[in-house]
């Protein structure tokens, strides 16, 4: 009686986490997508900005950019292959 019920309940939690998934997907997954999307390519314009000099961008060091410098040191090779990428005319249409 008592497993009997455990497994019911169990049953339960399992549709409504599967309810709870199907209406993410309908509803947020996107602008969810579109958020991470502005994200990245905000971030990518404020280390162009700060750490512009490594790729021979000509803009002059602020004091701020050296402050930050400690916190932007792991994302710079990312940001650096990113940036110095080969990119077609059809990279965009995507």
């Amino acid at each position: 009686m008592v497993e009997q019920q455990e497994r019911e309940e169990g049953i339960l939690k399992r549709l409504t986490k599967a309810i709870g998934e199907f209406i993410y997907g309908m509803v947020g997954y996107e602008s969810v997508q579109v958020a991470l999307k502005a994200r990245g390519s905000l971030e990518h314009l404020f280390i162009l900005i700060t750490m512009g000099d490594l790729l021979g961008v000509p803009i002059l060091r602020p004091y701020y950019s050296l402050r930050i410098l400690p916190y932007v040191v792991p994302k710079v090779a990312p940001w650096k292959r990113k940036m110095l990428q080969e990119r077609d005319l059809t990279d965009g249409l995507a």
